[in-house]
């Protein structure tokens, strides 16, 4: 599906760096509205920037009409002004998609696709993430079917319990072509309280695996990289220190805490 074809270079710092760049300072071109979302969302093409002297790219330039040096990558675009109100979340979701994949990179677990925040999108402010070339077929509870799937998802189940994720629909586990597991969609995470609500309730009681409460320990001992602080609330980061804390502690899968913990539509 993506131009750029396969997923994104997650395991090569460089290649990360550069689709990251890519994304920050690239020239978007909206291709159209996404369909049965229940705020605006859209894909688009995002064509990095020009190469400048020494083959590096320039930073914050735009291509020009010749389409500059390299192919476009897509991208999904989530503006704020396409937002809906919600009662228990303020606005600004898409903060949250990209506080979601600076928790996942600083944790170093690959979940959610290179995402970023882009002020002079073509609809204004909103988060550009990765558009992953997925298996649509596919979803959470087909990847369950599969054992070599199961670190994967449990690792999925870990980061939605520490991001107090509202909206963990099977849908939003997305495979690539590569065999890589996503996240997708956390525009309704880290809110202050308890809100987890998923279809990934297949774990609980299961011991998490030692090297994902090491992966915690920093955050649990309340260390939370700036690129997070700055895009959610006080009582937010205080939460979501305290649910990494938690989960260490227990060194266990939790169970349903809510009335209602499963999303709607559960795909």
């Amino acid at each position: 599906m993506g131009e750029s074809g396969g997923a994104p270079p997650e395991s090569a710092a460089a290649g990360r760096r550069q689709l990251l760049a890519t994304l920050s300072n690239g020239e978007i071109e909206l291709r159209g509205r996404l369909p049965w979302s229940s705020n605006a969302t859209f894909l688009v093409a995002v064509r990095p920037p020009p190469r400048g002297p020494g083959g590096r790219q320039a930073k914050g330039s735009r291509s020009d009409d010749r389409g500059g040096d390299r192919e476009p990558v897509l991208a999904i675009y989530k503006p704020a002004r396409g937002e809906r109100p919600l009662w228990d979340f303020p606005r600004g979701l898409w903060k949250r998609e990209v506080a979601a994949y600076e928790l996942s990179a600083f944790l170093g677990w690959g979940i959610v696709p290179p995402t970023t925040a882009r002020a002079d999108g073509p609809l204004g402010p909103g988060s550009l993430q990765y558009c992953v070339d997925a298996l649509f077929d596919e979803h959470y509870f087909t990847l369950l079917e599969t054992p070599e799937h199961r670190d994967d998802l449990r690792r999925m189940a870990a980061f939605d319990v520490v991001a107090n994720n509202a909206d963990r629909k099977s849908g939003h586990c997305l495979i690539d072509r590569e065999g890589h597991i996503w996240g997708i969609d956390h525009g309704l995470c880290f809110h202050a309280e308890p809100k987890l609500r998923t279809v990934i309730w297949d774990f609980v009681g299961d011991q998490v695996d030692d090297d994902l409460l090491a992966d915690l320990g920093p955050m649990a001992a309340g260390s939370v990289p700036r690129a997070v602080t700055r895009l959610l609330g006080t009582e937010e980061i205080r939460a979501l220190t305290a649910r990494a804390a938690a989960l260490r502690a227990a060194a266990r899968f939790p169970g349903p805490s809510t009335d209602f913990p499963y999303p709607w539509p559960l795909v």
